[in-house]
């Protein structure tokens, strides 16, 4: 072998390497130097954009509604995105700028999330994304204790999931929003991938699995094949899982299934990611807030957020009278303004046999002025007709990559 080029241990270094090494050293230490500059300036902005956030807090002290205003979040990051030169990736830019939405309102005011619990679920996590890390999030027993709290004023937002992409809806939502004045501010959609959590050494170690039923059942197939003799046990939710996995009194042979965050929560280990059968699970989370109050004597105004301006869904809750041709009308009405129904499902009316409710999602904002007569027209063809809200819509299923996970939850 040719060794004139070669380096060995315990030789000379090569011939200008070592001044290579020095000027590499000082331009890291020159790199480094003008970073903690640019994060000075960073903080400074940060601390005057903070300042500025209170002060508008301060103004809006005595005036009714949330601090939470999705639409123009939404206009403030497609304009940031829009504007972005690069090299930073518009999903980082993003990521930051939720954050300091997130800042922001806390600063403005607290801001109490309900959630379906305990901390850890899926819910959990999709609300951390979408609303970011100042809000403090209230975990609840079930979706009805999330509505509750919501209606009632006692958290001022609320995540609920509306539909899963391989499951189907999620009626229980939709049920409770007949109950209860509260409505729908944003829509999100979640990834939902699953790990095999767990402190054991090794898959041969594992003799029970914990998880919801819906991720064992999502997993069904993996779990055969890796774990034929593992027991499956349900538990109400997958951060109960976790926690049984984490500090049960069978910790040593068990393992959970839940989300991958959870093993920085739980101090869990993960012994498999992506373990669900189907990669493209996506769920379909939407934030909810109570009705508005104001005006005169307590007056509540119908509009959860006055002067929608740039939201472009709104979903529909109605009941139709029992005649031919009723659901035609409503349908006719909509594509004569020339507006598309993404979805419409019936539900039955409880308390009333074999009469339905409907609720649909239509791509405009319905609270617009312009369509305040083609409202008149829907409530006077309804027997009943309520918007559940006029909001962003989420990112469409084209632009989410089913297959990989740069969304994942």
């Amino acid at each position: 072998m040719d060794g004139s080029n070669s380096h060995w241990p315990g030789s000379a270094p090569l011939p200008g390497a070592e001044e290579q090494t020095h000027n590499a050293d000082e331009r890291l230490s020159a790199i480094r130097t003008e970073i903690d500059s640019v994060d000075q300036e960073l903080l400074d902005l940060f601390n005057r954009r903070a300042s500025l956030s209170r002060e508008v807090g301060h103004i809006k002290a005595d005036v009714p509604g949330i601090i939470f205003k999705p639409v123009r979040e939404k206009e403030v990051l497609d304009s940031l995105a829009a504007r972005n030169p690069g090299p930073l990736p518009e999903d980082h830019l993003r990521a930051i700028w939720r954050e300091i939405f997130s800042s922001s309102r806390a600063l403005q005011r607290p801001q109490n999330v309900a959630y379906l619990g305990p901390e850890g679920t899926f819910s959990y996590f999709a609300g951390v994304e979408y609303l970011g890390h100042a809000a403090t999030f209230h975990p609840c027993n079930d979706l009805v204790q999330v509505f509750e709290e919501v209606s009632s004023g006692r958290c001022e937002l609320g995540v609920v999931p509306l539909e899963n992409s391989l499951q189907g809806t999620v009626g229980v939502s939709f049920d409770l929003f007949l109950k209860h004045d509260v409505f729908i501010q944003a829509e999100l959609f979640s990834r939902i991938s699953h790990c095999l959590l767990s402190n054991v050494p090794s898959l041969a170690a594992v003799r029970t699995v914990y998880s919801h039923p819906q991720p064992l059942a999502q997993c069904g197939g993996w779990l055969r094949t890796h774990l034929p003799n593992a027991g499956l046990v349900p538990v109400e939710s997958t951060a109960a899982a976790a926690q049984r996995a984490a500090q049960g009194p069978d910790q040593g042979h068990t393992a959970a299934i839940g989300h991958g965050k959870l093993a920085d929560l739980m101090g869990l280990g993960i012994l498999a990611s992506r373990i669900e059968d189907e990669p493209g699970n996506w769920t379909r989370f939407v934030i909810i807030g109570p009705k508005v109050s104001g005006g005169q004597g307590g007056n509540k105004v119908q509009n959860p957020q006055p002067g929608h301006t740039g939201a472009d869904k709104t979903s529909l809750l109605f009941t139709l009278p029992d005649k031919a041709g009723a659901l035609s009308h409503v349908l006719d009405l909509l594509a004569t303004h020339g507006i598309n129904m993404r979805k419409l499902e019936s539900r039955p009316l409880r308390g009333q046999c074999w009469k339905y409710v409907f609720f649909a999602d239509v791509e405009s904002d319905l609270e617009d002025p312009r369509y305040a007569d083609l409202l008149t027209a829907l409530h006077e063809t309804c027997t009943s007709f309520r918007i559940l809200g006029s909001y962003p819509m989420g990112p469409q299923l084209d632009r989410l990559d089913l297959h990989t996970d740069e969304s994942e939850q």
